[in-house]
């Protein structure tokens, strides 16, 4: 490996990048030489490299935190039970604003009917993507997750609340 090779192939690298590793890569590059299977792999790297850019430091391009509230809730393990308790609660306010209109009161039945099995589903269909939300960003970002967990929380009590309530 030559000065020349070693320097070109750094330079093939995004500007951010070669500031944050330049001189290192360009340092090992002399100091372990290589042959073509390494030219080729600094070639496919530094071409990925500026497609997909290493995230972190000084190199990231979002200025966004990427450990905050806003950030995490885009997350689909933070959003689907949001929504799916948002759901539930959305059928229930149908049905029971349908048989209050069609019938004057609410009736209560011994089958539970199709809606009230669709809203179990939904309630205990999100425990375990709350689980895996919880276990993946409570060690990474334990205070924006936190109020996930309670938005999460909030949503789910207010979809069971009607239920209590109302003793349906």
């Amino acid at each position: 490996m030559t000065p020349a090779l070693a320097r070109f192939l750094t330079r093939l690298y995004p500007r951010n990048w070669q500031d944050r590793y330049g001189k290192e890569f360009e340092a090992f590059l002399l100091e372990n030489g290589g042959g073509v299977s390494t030219v080729v792999n600094v070639l496919c790297s530094a071409f990925s490299e500026r497609i997909f850019p290493t995230r972190g430091g000084k190199m990231n391009p979002d200025p966004i935190d990427p450990m905050s509230f806003g950030t995490i809730t885009k997350r689909p393990s933070a959003f689907i039970p949001v929504a799916m308790s948002l759901t539930a609660l959305t059928m229930l306010a149908f049905v029971l604003i349908g048989e209050i209109i069609q019938n004057g009161h609410i009736i209560r039945e011994a089958d539970e009917g199709a809606v009230a099995h669709l809203w179990q589903i939904l309630m205990a269909g999100q425990l375990p993507v709350i689980a895996f939300f919880a276990i993946k960003w409570l060690p990474r970002a334990p205070k924006p997750t936190l109020l996930v967990l309670a938005l999460q929380a909030f949503t789910a009590l207010a979809s069971m609340a009607p239920v209590f309530l109302l003793k349906l």
